[in-house]
């Protein structure tokens, strides 16, 4: 690894501006050399930019060359666990920074940044690189297969490829709420989806699982989401939403159905407000606790198949959170996992889970990549059905507190 170059603060802002006017139009892979070059004229060492894998699980550096790392065993790993700076002694003299690049609240990976020594000025600037970095991934990602490929350890089926195509960033959030969502088998998934958007008032969240585990099942979630959108973009309330997905879904692929539940938090009050078609009930974690039966309501009947199964109208249920609440969303994929002894992942040790998680001050993004790691590794990581889980996690103003790092 080289040397750090002589501290030139002149050339660095130079190189700065440079960076970001180059960094729109270059190839995504030629983000690293155009970081490093910055990174010299700042007085600092090479730059490595790692992102994180579709599961992960593992951080895949740009560089080529250089190994990958593991998320829950490195110093890197740690960085993007907690989403924190991490600090670390790699040879005499030379220290190597570890900082989160995140897109808001998405985790898209780490910089690693070498370094003789560490003051506020050089923090400064590899703060700054980071950001530029993340804006570009989040820009270039969108239309090129670079990132995805790196991402990538394995080749994805085809109904995977469809559906992950309209899937929304893992993780969204603001001061006041954070949604956050995971989804397996990461390569294979055929059914399941999830959605989430925010307004400057409200978060919009849903979950979906369409019947089936095939092309036509991811067709029946892409129309599903693709109705969902459309007409919450048009300014409909719930209600609205899911007859929208009705009609589509009844027009258009009539012999098909999908569970789901369509979701919108007001920010400022706390109210949630969902309707429930046909899907598992969500959970609502108060002071680490699952509060029993909070969230459960009559069954409705999946969208796509209202007349068939009812001829009572959708109904929206409401409730009003506390600070701290969480709720959570999951498919039957989940509770249905198979463990090494041959049972079922089930409810009980599906809440356990998430009751230590959070007991434990976890990230919510954390909480959800840590749960599906031990839904998959318990047994042998062959889910009977696509398992998908999305955590909301509410704050009023003004009373969020630091969370916890480590």
């Amino acid at each position: 690894m080289g040397r750090d170059g002589a501290e030139n603060p002149e050339c660095g802002e130079r190189l700065l501006e440079e960076l970001l006017a180059q960094a729109h139009a270059a190839p995504p892979m030629d983000l690293p050399t155009l970081v490093n070059r910055c990174a010299e004229a700042y007085g600092l060492g090479e730059v490595v930019i790692y992102l994180t894998d579709l599961q992960q699980r593992r951080l895949v550096p740009l560089t080529e060359g250089v190994a990958t790392l593991d998320i829950d065993t490195s110093i890197a790993g740690w960085c993007y666990r907690t989403v924190s700076l991490r600090m670390e002694d790699v040879e005499t003299g030379v220290l190597c920074l570890w900082l989160p690049v995140v897109d808001g609240s998405e985790r898209l990976g780490v910089l690693g940044v070498r370094t003789r020594s560490v003051d506020a000025l050089r923090l400064r600037r590899c703060r700054i690189l980071t950001q530029v970095v993340a804006m570009a991934i989040t820009s270039k990602r969108a239309y090129s297969d670079s990132f995805v490929r790196k991402a990538r350890a394995e080749r994805m089926q085809l109904p995977a490829e469809m559906l992950r195509a309209f899937l929304a960033p893992r993780t969204i959030g603001n001061t006041h709420v954070v949604s956050t969502a995971v989804l397996e088998p990461a390569y294979e998934i055929g059914g399941d989806a999830f959605d989430h958007s925010l307004t400057q008032s409200t978060l919009h969240a849903a979950i979906l699982d369409a019947m089936g585990h095939d092309l036509a099942s991811g067709l029946t979630t892409s129309v599903a989401l693709a109705g969902c959108r459309n007409a919450r973009r048009a300014g409909a309330g719930l209600l609205d939403l899911v007859e929208t997905i009705d009609q589509a879904l009844g027009q258009w692929l009539p012999d098909k159905y999908c569970t789901g539940i369509l979701t919108q938090l007001d920010l400022a009050t706390g109210v949630f407000s969902w309707c429930n078609c046909g899907h598992p009930p969500p959970l609502l974690i108060r002071d680490g606790r699952v509060v029993d039966g909070a969230l459960e309501r009559t069954p409705q009947p999946p969208m796509g198949l209202p007349a068939r199964f009812s001829t009572e109208p959708r109904a929206v249920h409401e409730i009003t959170l506390e600070p701290g609440d969480r709720v959570l969303f999951y498919t039957d994929g989940v509770t249905e996992a198979r463990t090494a002894g041959g049972g079922e992942f089930g409810i009980d040790r599906f809440t356990d889970s998430i009751i230590l998680a959070t007991a434990a001050g976890e990230l919510a993004a954390e909480t959800l990549r840590r749960l599906i790691h031990s839904i998959l590794d318990s047994g042998e990581n062959d889910l009977r059905d696509d398992a998908t889980m999305l955590l909301i996690e509410w704050w009023a103003p003004s009373t969020r507190p630091e969370p916890r790092r480590g």
